[in-house]
């Protein structure tokens, strides 16, 4: 029953390329991904973060390197939420996929898309990076409450298509309009967990004051919506 801020990675040579890095080791954040992270970071030094999830893969680490600064906060590197992991498509220019008979089912049918195998990358379908991603947020989100109480604000520092895939969840959309939503790099997304269903705060948010995600603790344990909207910290 947290707060949960789903930060997407800044921008990669890979990206500007159009090529999938997957698990490619070695990929970090170009120029332009570091100015992205710098003020993401900027962003969050308010938001009272009782620590960081992070994928292991070099992008995701410096950007939560950037979003950390010099606070001392406790920092998790965990595969659950490591980037799909995509087999023989790792490495590919996006140009050359979208001829393959399997990027149709991507963009289409995602919930049967399932990545070709490799000698080099392990594969895994789209529906089980969802399950691993959301098995791990549930599990942090139970550390985090148990360690510091449900109006515990963390950040979750992932990819593109893993955090499309927790949100799709959170929204109750089913995987196969999971490429409806669009997360851009050092995008930030917010979602709540409660007993009873998650709120999903934000999406895809590259400007506003994350401060007013904070949850104040006489709210932080509502499992109920709010008729109408409601209104939130700043208005």
């Amino acid at each position: 029953m947290t707060t949960v801020l789903l930060l997407r990675h800044g921008r990669t040579a890979s990206n500007a390329q159009g090529v999938l890095a997957g698990w490619t080791e070695g990929i970090g954040l170009d120029d332009v991904g570091q100015t992205q992270v710098a003020s993401l970071g900027q962003r969050l030094r308010d938001v009272p973060l009782a620590g960081v999830v992070t994928s292991p893969l070099q992008r995701c680490v410096e950007t939560t390197n950037a979003v950390v600064g010099a606070r001392d906060l406790p920092v998790t590197l965990d595969a659950g939420v490591g980037e799909c992991r995509y087999g023989a498509w790792t490495g590919k220019l996006l140009k050359d996929l979208a001829t393959e008979p399997l990027w149709r089912v991507v963009q289409d049918h995602p919930s049967a898309a399932t990545f070709p195998p490799s000698d080099d990358y392990e594969h895994e379908s789209l529906a089980g990076m969802q399950r691993r991603a959301m098995d791990t947020l549930r599990a942090h989100d139970a550390r985090f409450t148990d360690e510091v109480g449900p109006h515990a604000v963390w950040a979750l520092v992932s990819h593109g298509d893993v955090i499309k895939a927790i949100l799709a969840e959170c929204l109750g959309q089913h995987l196969d309009q999971f490429q409806r939503i669009t997360v851009g790099p050092a995008s930030l997304s917010a979602v709540r967990l409660t007993a009873t269903r998650p709120f999903v705060l934000r999406t895809n948010d590259t400007g506003s004051d994350p401060v007013d995600l904070v949850p104040a603790p006489e709210t932080a344990t509502d499992t109920d919506a709010t008729p109408g909207g409601g209104a939130s910290a700043s208005g």
